[in-house]
């Protein structure tokens, strides 16, 4: 073969190349934006704390990715997830992060919901009982009647923490319990008035760094490891209204969840809403981000409350899934 002959067979080569290319770029596209749903109204309203589970919503909004779906997303900070809840009845939110424990104990109150994502699952010191450094409780087991601050009563810090606790030989009725605040926590400490606190990421580690506290014990260990935490939830009726803007949400939080397996980025990102400097961010512990919901995963909560009587009957997790398409 000439030079000229070679040179022209190389050419019509890589015509080829890239005409495949092109094509193959078209067709996926193509075929991504007829299947990806167009939400019937474009913003979204969504109710969360300055944890660390929610960071990959922030992750997502600052890489557009909400914007790229048509929604356009406001990040309301809410007092406590209850509140949040609350707030998907009186349509002042649309979307609320809670803790599961929350969202199946409001679905068994009356409360009509419909799940769209799970936030967070646990991993070491992600959740844990905290107190002070010079503190004589150095073990779960030492205080047989302990005061323990919690953010609220017959949540995930009551259920997780009685887990540990019982497994130490602590009675449940001998628990004393302070509801309050994370940001009120530290303060509670300090004047001793609670033995302990149940925290989440980020407030264990402002407390190490402002009070230099300790964790008296990781409360995602036995059985309540890899404990899934938290998620995403609407009312049925705002489901019901609006599916196609919530199959949006779900495509969205899955692509966010992603991102949060980036746990420098996570960290990162805490400095904009979470009240953390960038040292304090770079101490966190991070779990992790699961990027779909999985009924038997969340099963293994509801299972949890109703052994510890926070549910009175079995609530089947499956039924408050949001249906597997939206044509």
């Amino acid at each position: 073969m000439t030079i000229r002959a070679f040179r022209r067979a190389f050419a019509l080569l890589a015509s080829a190349v890239v005409l495949a290319s092109t094509s193959g770029c078209g067709l996926f596209t193509s075929t991504e934006q007829a299947s990806a749903p167009k939400p019937e109204r474009g913003t979204l309203r969504i109710g969360v704390l300055p944890s660390v589970d929610v960071a990959p919503l922030y992750l997502a909004r600052n890489e557009k990715l909400f914007a790229d779906a048509g929604l356009q997303v406001e990040l309301i900070v809410v007092n406590d997830d209850n509140s949040a809840v609350q707030q998907l009845e009186s349509q002042t939110l649309d979307i609320a992060f809670a803790s599961h424990v929350t969202l199946l104990r409001a679905v068994h109150s009356g409360k009509e919901l419909q799940l769209q994502g799970e936030a967070y699952q646990a991993a070491r010191n992600t959740m844990a009982l905290v107190t002070l450094a010079d503190s004589d409780y150095d073990n779960p087991g030492e205080i047989q009647k302990p005061k323990i601050a919690v953010n609220r009563k017959d949540d995930l810090g009551t259920l997780t923490t009685e887990s540990v606790l019982q497994t130490a030989n602590v009675q449940k009725s001998n628990i004393k319990w302070t509801p309050m605040a994370f940001a009120d926590m530290t303060a509670a400490l300090s004047n001793k008035s609670v033995d302990a606190a149940w925290m989440m990421e980020p407030w264990i580690t402002k407390a190490q760094r402002s009070l230099g506290a300790r964790v008296l014990t990781d409360t995602a260990r036995g059985y309540t490891l890899d404990f899934p935490m938290s998620g995403y939830a609407s009312s049925k009726k705002f489901a019901d209204s609006y599916p196609k803007t919530l199959a949006a949400f779900r495509n969205v939080l899955e692509k966010a969840q992603e991102l949060g397996t980036n746990k420098l980025a996570v960290q990162e990102v805490l400095t904009e809403y979470a009240e953390v400097d960038a040292q304090t961010a770079g101490l966190v512990s991070v779990g992790t981000y699961p990027v779909s919901i999985n009924p038997v995963r969340l099963q293994r909560v509801a299972d949890m409350m109703e052994t510890s009587q926070l549910l009175t009957s079995r609530l089947d997790v499956q039924q408050l899934l949001p249906p597997a398409t939206v044509s």
